[in-house]
């Protein structure tokens, strides 16, 4: 029979409330009771549970992190990070998965982690101002992954520049009719990177003198179906792109299949550049942005336990960080014009 802390305080001579204050270390228990606690708690095997020391400290031991998707690349690597840093360090993991409009409306306006969570992380969504008042109204630091506000912790990447630097790579091997397969830039839960990615491809552009073709622009919806539907769009233009920029490596993997399919090599008729650096990436000789994204949850995480721990008016030193990404070329956009 397991013994209870009941059981440790018959033993000790002891009330409850004296066991709980003995075992958390508080210092208003003298040193012969709290001797003879420890004593009784050793003799017994008590294992006090964690669920009662999380109660009595006020803390609840739990993490919230809010997700648009769950069943996207980026957003499985983000929760995958998250998680294995708070059971490193003896934290839990409550994951809220919006997935639409209407469970993100109600989400924000009942807000159901009030009081279950110590902290709250937020990823990838361009938050209105509502938003961040009902996050702000639960007194409970916040951290931002993919999106920068004053006064709260955050890390990302710079989307903007990060395409333009793939694109730049494509105007610079002589490219100028480079299609964009992008994400969906009107989704109602406004995923940040189908916005910023779409303006640095145009930016890069216009860098190099050309014109803005809007029949150069498809959406693939951040899925091999829709990139592989857009590179055929592309093909089937009676003057075809001679590179594309997808926004992420899904839909760069359906351009490959695209071009494989159509009887054309990638490299060499069309050159394809991705997004993100997955795992696949180079199985597949794919050229794409390198993100670091675990690199990204884990700081934000660490530095939001680390003011869960400090004082609650001590805002961390550089509350934003940018993180670097890397051009990662392979065969894929291997040929120039």
């Amino acid at each position: 029979m397991v013994a209870s802390i009941e059981d440790v305080a018959r033993r000790a001579g002891v009330s409850i409330a004296t066991v709980s204050r003995a075992l958390r270390g508080l210092p208003d228990v003298a040193a012969g009771t709290r001797d003879r606690v420890l004593t009784a708690a050793t003799e017994l095997n008590y294992v006090a549970s964690p669920f009662a020391a999380r109660l009595a400290s006020g803390r609840t031991a739990t993490i919230g992190l809010v997700v648009p998707f769950v069943n996207r690349w980026f957003f499985a690597e983000v929760i995958d990070s998250v998680e294995a840093e708070l059971r490193r360090a003896g934290l839990d993991l409550l994951l809220y998965n919006l997935g639409s409009e209407e469970g993100r409306k109600r989400f924000f306006d009942e807000m159901p982690m009030r009081k279950r969570v110590d902290g709250v992380l937020v990823a990838s969504l361009v938050l209105e101002d509502a938003e961040f008042e009902a996050l702000t109204a639960l007194n409970r630091p916040v951290g931002l992954l993919g999106i920068q506000r004053d006064g709260f912790l955050s890390a990302g990447i710079d989307d903007v520049a990060a395409a333009q630097s793939a694109v730049t790579h494509l105007t610079g091997l002589g490219h100028r009719r480079i299609g964009l397969i992008g994400g969906d830039t009107d989704d109602p839960m406004r995923f940040t990177p189908p916005l910023h990615r779409r303006d640095g491809y145009r930016q890069s552009l216009a860098d190099a003198d050309i014109d803005f073709d809007p029949a150069l622009e498809r959406l693939g919806y951040f899925t091999v179906e829709g990139g592989q539907a857009a590179t055929r769009y592309f093909l089937d233009l009676p003057e075809r792109p001679t590179a594309l920029f997808a926004e992420s490596d899904e839909m760069a993997y359906g351009a490959l299949r695209e071009i494989h399919r159509s009887g054309l090599q990638a490299g060499v008729d069309i050159a394809v550049m991705g997004f993100d650096d997955q795992p696949y990436a180079e199985l597949m000789d794919l050229s794409t942005v390198r993100q670091p994204v675990s690199v990204q949850a884990l700081d934000v995480t660490t530095r939001l336990l680390a003011l869960i721990a400090g004082p609650d008016d001590e805002l961390p030193r550089e509350p934003a960080v940018v993180l670097p990404t890397e051009l990662v070329l392979r065969a894929s956009t291997e040929g120039g014009v």
